[in-house]
């Protein structure tokens, strides 16, 4: 790594800022010319941006500091947030949140700043400023120092870090996998038309007997260190509640709203903004409680837990539910209405077979997702050694 020189990112790349033509000008808009958002990149899988879903015309280039960058830059967003990167493949534009880099072939190869990049992400955001949200402008990134090996170092940096990067892909794509193993399973053991299939009831009757489906509590002040944890919609993440990210209530104020408080197997479902998300309250959550974006669910007698979780996730009760959602800027379904959902009723011996099949398959969820966070922290300490020149 002594060997190694450092350059500034504006000694070895240009910097290319971007802007936005008048949204209100037709002329401007949906021409020929790819046009990227930060957004654009939040989704994106991959290092490679091969298309945006808006586009400028040439006059909307025109009009405004934005500029086409050349296939092969390196985008990088400079707020909200900072530090999403990808490597276009096509000449394309980007609104004002980017600080791009056109990198100089003679001193720096795109891939390898790519990965530098990335690997730096934090460090890129505690150079933000801004009170109202935090922003890196082109003096900054500018005077970001990268270290930079020959090109063919770079060149091999690049590779095994593209290669153990695929090695991460491939579990999660086949956590993927086995998410859409367990929605064909249920397609398979319930049939398409379920719900002409089976008897139904309303999900009001399929509960436990004793409780209600309802929202938890209204007001949960400030956060309460030991107090107990409450769920929000945004807990709810790919299927789960995120323990870590919880916060805590006064157990005064939690024992005044006692009729929201979750038991495990309870099924938590978001009722506003995300509306119809849902997740299993897990052994650790015993007596947690809720707010008012969230209802409990507490499956009874004539339903299997497993098996009604999957059922407010089929397309059925997903497509009833949204027909259900008022608002349009603040979007929820009323427990009144939440509580008429029809429920799909098939024998409990059928029910049961499925909870079996997918226990199953969490068991494998489980076993892939410890994998990909052993691989996850190898990244990290590869990318850690890669940036030193310790391969």
């Amino acid at each position: 790594m002594s060997a190694w020189q450092k350059a500034r990112l504006s000694d070895c790349c240009e910097i290319v800022s971007g802007a936005t033509p008048k949204t209100g000008v037709e002329g401007y808009w949906d021409g020929e010319i790819p046009w990227a958002t930060p957004k654009d990149l939040s989704v994106l899988r991959g290092a490679y941006l091969h298309d945006t879903p808006r586009k400028i015309t040439a006059a909307g280039l025109k009009s405004c500091a934005a500029s086409v960058l050349p296939a092969g830059s390196v985008l990088l967003s400079s707020r909200a947030p900072i530090g999403h990167v990808a490597i276009n493949t096509i000449p394309m534009a980007t609104n004002q949140g980017f600080k791009s880099l056109v990198p100089d072939a003679r001193a720096v190869e795109a891939k390898y700043l790519y990965w530098w990049l990335k690997a730096h992400r934090s460090y890129l955001e505690s150079l933000g400023n801004g009170a109202t949200f935090k922003e890196i402008s082109k003096a900054i990134v500018s005077q970001v120092e990268i270290p930079l090996p020959p090109l063919e170092e770079q060149r091999r940096v690049a590779d095994v870090l593209d290669r153990a990067d695929e090695l991460r892909a491939k579990r999660r794509q086949a956590l993927a996998h086995l998410d859409d193993l367990t929605r064909s399973t249920f397609l398979d053991m319930f049939g398409s038309g379920y719900l002409s299939k089976w008897p139904t009831a309303e999900l009001q009757k399929v509960v436990k007997s004793g409780t209600i489906v309802t929202y938890g509590i209204v007001q949960a002040g400030e956060e309460f260190a030991g107090g107990v944890p409450y769920i929000r919609t945004g807990d709810i993440i790919d299927g789960e509640i995120a323990v870590a990210g919880l916060r805590h209530t006064d157990p005064e104020i939690a024992n005044r709203f006692a009729r929201s408080s979750v038991s495990p197997g309870d099924i938590v479902m978001s009722i506003r903004a995300t509306v119809g998300t849902t997740a299993l309250v897990p052994a650790g959550l015993d007596g947690a409680n809720l707010t008012q974006g969230t209802a409990r669910i507490s499956p009874g007698g004539s339903t299997n837990g497993t098996y009604l979780l999957h059922y407010l996730r089929s397309s059925a009760a997903q497509h009833w539910i949204s027909r259900q959602i008022k608002g349009a800027t603040f979007r929820e379904i009323t427990l009144a209405r939440l509580r008429e959902l029809p429920v799909a009723l098939p024998p409990m011996p059928l029910q049961e077979e499925f909870a079996q099949r997918v226990k199953a398959l969490d068991e494998l969820r489980t076993l892939q997702r410890t994998h990909l966070a052993e691989l996850d922290g190898l990244f990290a300490s590869l990318q850690d050694r890669a940036f030193r020149g310790l391969l």
